[in-house]
């Protein structure tokens, strides 16, 4: 066989071999549909998770009022608290407090994200989030993740009074 015989060859064997693996990365690729299941269905248990851990810290901390959220931000709750302190001789001061959880939308980018908001007496001290890939959620994390960030607020909260 001469030396173009072989080269044709070798040039088709490479042709299918990336053929195949393209196949093969494209199966194990998840498509937007599949993605977007996934994100709600991980993002009714995460935010089942919220409310209920939010509105166990508002029976734990009286003058807190819980509220449902469900905006273009995102999916989740919040607790707000507005205090009034009258001094006699002084003016009157009011300090909020606020803890906010919510689930993003869905985006293309594949991922579900967590964000966490937190003031106390005016001041903010929590700001953060959280995402894992969709393809690659571990639940019991990110629950444990919200349950520290509540936890954390608790502390500073009940701390600052």
């Amino acid at each position: 066989m001469d030396f173009d015989a072989r080269l044709q060859r070798a040039i088709e064997r490479g042709e299918k071999a990336k053929e195949v693996r393209g196949r093969v990365a494209e199966a194990e690729k998840l498509t937007i549909e599949e993605l977007k299941a996934l994100h709600s269905t991980y993002r009714l248990e995460m935010t089942e998770h919220v409310e209920d851990t939010l509105k166990k810290l508002a029976d734990h901390l009286p003058g807190f009022e819980y509220q449902s959220v469900y905006s273009e931000d995102g999916w989740g709750a919040r607790l707000v608290r507005d205090e009034l302190y009258l001094e006699p001789g002084s003016k009157a001061e009011t300090h909020y407090s606020r803890l906010e959880v919510l689930v993003t939308p869905f985006s293309p980018s594949g991922i579900i994200e967590v964000t966490v908001k937190g003031t106390v007496r005016n001041r903010e001290m929590l700001n953060r989030k959280h995402y894992q890939r969709l393809a690659e959620v571990d639940l019991n994390a990110f629950k444990e993740l919200i349950d520290q960030r509540i936890l954390e607020f608790a502390e500073v909260y009940t701390a600052s009074r």
